[in-house]
């Protein structure tokens, strides 16, 4: 096959590496994927065959856009659906959303989250939380080019956010904060990776496929 970058749109459920372990069966070449897509997250996966994976760095680097699902009067200890939930009792409006989004454009900063993959002295994070342990996680910057609000439901207190964000940034992190900034609390209660670079999840097969 020599080289080959496929274009897989991941539903909510399985890993990156099942995506990456299901496009294994039947190949010698090797095979990886350029930027993990959290289990609760769907969309947009690159999965590199053979000579592809060489270039692997290279295309987690593109900007990649998001279609997330923020859930506000709430916050969770992995700032996704997958964690506990606790309620916090404030509600927020359209205008209180729309004003928060005006401190997360830019370079801003943001800490890395105790469930990423990211390696803190020699071991992956998510490992140390699993194990339930706390550790200091390091902040990082990271730029979002734009960032708007394209919905915005008042009863279910949640807004959809179109997120144009560079490499690093997480935007269930990026929910987050602007839960905090809003004092209502937020998490990502959904999110689909639409882009990455000029890759369109428009393009992209389905698992079976």
């Amino acid at each position: 096959m020599g080289a080959c970058v496929v274009l897989v749109d991941k539903p909510v459920g399985p890993t990156s590496f099942n995506m990456v372990r299901r496009a294994r069966r039947g190949l010698r070449e090797r095979v990886g994927h350029a930027g993990t897509l959290d289990p609760f997250a769907s969309g947009l996966l690159l999965v590199l065959i053979g000579q592809a994976t060489r270039i692997s760095n290279l295309l987690m680097g593109l900007p990649k856009e998001y279609d997330l699902t923020a859930q506000f009067g709430a916050v969770s200890t992995t700032a996704d659906p997958t964690g506990e939930i606790a309620a916090t009792g404030q509600r927020v409006t359209a205008t209180e959303v729309v004003t928060a989004l005006d401190g997360f454009r830019g370079r801003i900063r943001q800490r890395v989250p105790l469930t990423s993959a990211v390696k803190v002295d020699g071991e992956p994070l998510y490992k140390k939380a699993h194990r339930g342990e706390v550790a200091d996680t390091p902040e990082r910057e990271v730029m979002v080019y734009d960032l708007a609000m394209t919905g915005f439901d008042e009863e279910a207190q949640t807004a959809r956010l179109l997120a144009f964000t560079g490499s690093g940034t997480y935007a269930r992190v990026l929910a987050e904060g602007i839960g905090e900034a809003t004092g209502a609390g937020a998490y990502a209660a959904a999110l689909r990776r639409t882009r990455i670079g000029t890759f369109s999840v428009d393009d992209a097969l389905a698992p079976d496929e």
